[in-house]
Parts: structure tokens; sequence; C-alpha cells
């Protein structure tokens, strides 16, 4: 499984301007929803439940929100580079300026797993962090999240 799996490149924003996580979690049901058809508000939800249940705000400026849901189809990605970085009660106090949102479906338990690890291994890496942080455009950071050499250096760390 590779980013490119999860991840189109119309599902990339480069400056997502947002004032708090509830604002960007309702951003990124919308874009979710465009990309998988189910209604924003059930991905809302579905991804507010799992907050509840502690932060996916894993560290670094980085946020990994996601859910299972019965009407999905196939595991979809959503990322967001955000204007500001924004409170997010992540594990390190930190604010989050790096999003990357994924819903799969209820019966995908491992590649579900196998996809948050993908992400997560992608995101602990500091330079595609850097690399993320610095381009200007969603293409370059389709191209980063995408890169098979990001993927493979970030196992080696």
């Amino acid at each position: 499984m590779n980013i490119a799996d999860l991840l189109q490149p119309d599902a990339v924003i480069a400056s997502l301007k947002v004032q708090s996580k509830k604002q960007l979690l309702q951003e990124l049901a919308m874009r979710a929803a465009a990309q998988t058809g189910i209604a924003e508000r059930k991905i809302f939800e579905t991804l507010t439940e799992r907050e509840r249940l502690g932060s996916t705000g894993v560290g670094e400026g980085v946020a990994v929100p996601h859910g299972r849901m019965a009407d999905a189809k196939k595991i979809v990605g959503v990322f967001a580079r955000l204007e500001n970085p924004i409170d997010y009660d992540a594990v390190d106090k930190q604010p989050v300026d790096l999003v990357f949102m994924l819903i799969a479906p209820d019966v995908a338990g491992a590649d579900h797993l196998k996809a948050l690890a993908k992400v997560s291994r992608l995101l602990r890496n500091a330079q595609a962090r850097e690399k993320l942080r610095a381009a200007a455009k969603s293409e370059a950071l389709y191209a980063i999240l995408t890169e098979p050499t990001a993927s493979a250096s970030s196992r080696a760390a």
C-alpha cells in the first residue's frame, strides 16, 4: 500500500484557513464527502467521535484524524497544510499545521491500520515534514507525500 493509493491529487490542500479543531474537521469532512460520496455530516460525526476517544494530534505539528464507516468503499485520505497552526490537544501540546485524514470501510481492519502506519511513518520523518511545510502548491505537496523515497527513508528513521 502506498500513499498514492489513499490520496488523490485533488484531495491535497496547500493552505487551509481554519481557526479551530472543529472547523478543521468540518473542512476535512467536506473534502472527504466529495471524494467518497458519503454525507459530509456523517464523516464529521465519525471524526468527532474518534477524537472523543483521544486526540489524533500525534506531535511535531501533525494530526491524523481518522475513522471507519460502513458507507466507505475504500480507504480515502485528505491532506491539508494549515495556513496557521491551531490548537489540537496534541500529545506534545504543540499546535498542528499538517493534517492527514483517513476514512476507511468498517471491514478494513488490517488495511486501515496499515494505512495509518504508512501515514504516521511518513509524517514522523523530520525531512518530510520540513519539505511539506516549505512547499507552496498542492501539486508539490502531493509529490512529496507520494514519492516512494519518502516512505522508504522514513522507515530508516
